[in-house]
This record gives structure tokens, C-alpha cells and sequence, in this order.
């Protein structure tokens, strides 16, 4: 299902904001996002200040792309975590099917707890968003699905 449209309803999007703020806390992060290999931002949950969360999400993707060229190259299909410590922030990144975990935190915070509370919650994410899908692929089926933008431009020309 890589190319299923992600349509998420907004008790579902409260449900991985919560799952988020519970990594942040657990992992005593700075930021938490979770962003599509596109790039795109789905959630953000923390201390995001002057960030520029757009750039930071086409650039995790972008990373995640380049090093799955990588592993490709050596034989494998994907590194499944990737890890930038800084003297500062460091940033830690989990591939969980088409999404992406990212955990920006600093000194309060460990990469070994990072890892351990970004790969139980990673599990818990896959599971949501199998169900998200599933909720998607119903949606497919309503009467609304077969409406086409030329049917709606038609409307209000």
C-alpha cells in the first residue's frame, strides 16, 4: 500500500499526537516529528521554538533516501534507524514503513534511550497507521469518492 493517500481524521491525528508527547517525555526530547518519506510533516509534538519544520522534514526524508541508496549498495534494503550526534542536539531517526520517526534531543537525554523508547513506540505507530489506512481504504468507497475536481470546477464556472 506505498501509494494509498494517508487521510487522517481528527481523532486519529489526536491519537499519534498523544503517542508522541509520551516519546518526548519518555525519551526526555526536545522535538518529536513523524513525517512521510516524502517529506511531508504529519505530526510534531514538543519544543519546536525557530525551527523551520518544513526544511527539517524534506531533509530527514531526503537523508533516509540517500542512505537507502547506501545500504542498497552493500546489500541491504534499508537502515532501519540513522543517528546525527551534534555538540549540542543530536537527532535520531526510525523507518517505520513509509514514515518516519525523528527525535531531536540533547544533553538531558541519552541515544540509548532514545533507541529504546523510539523502537517500542514504533511498533504502536505501525499499528495505528495500518488501521489509518484501513480507514482510508473504506473511505475509497463512499459515494464522495467518485467526485473528480472537473466535477467541482463545473459546479462554480
Amino acid at each position: 500500500m506505498p501509494d494509498t493517500p494517508i487521510l487522517l481524521r481528527e481523532e486519529r491525528f489526536h491519537q499519534i499526537k498523544a503517542v508522541l508527547a509520551r516519546l518526548r517525555m519518555d525519551s526526555n526530547a526536545r522535538v518529536v516529528f513523524l513525517v512521510d518519506k516524502d517529506g511531508q510533516q504529519i505530526a510534531v509534538q514538543g519544543e519546536v521554538g525557530n525551527l523551520d519544520t518544513t526544511s527539517l522534514a524534506s531533509l530527514v526524508a531526503g537523508n533516509v533516501a540517500a542512505t537507502d541508496g547506501m545500504a542498497q549498495l552493500i546489500g541491504e534494503k534499508e537502515f532501519p534507524t540513522l543517528s546525527h550526534e551534534g555538540e549540542k542536539e543530536s537527532i535520531h531517526i526510525s523507518v517505520i514503513g513509509r514514515l518516519l520517526l525523528v527525535v531531536v534531543f540533547d544533553e538531558k537525554s541519552s541515544l540509548g534511550l532514545v533507541k529504546l523508547r523510539s523502537r517500542q513506540i514504533s511498533r504502536q505507530l505501525s499499528t495505528l497507521f495500518e488501521e489509518i489506512l484501513q480507514d482510508g481504504c473504506e473511505d475509497l468507497d463512499s459515494p464522495f469518492s467518485e467526485i473528480t475536481e472537473e466535477d467541482i470546477d463545473s459546479l462554480f464556472s
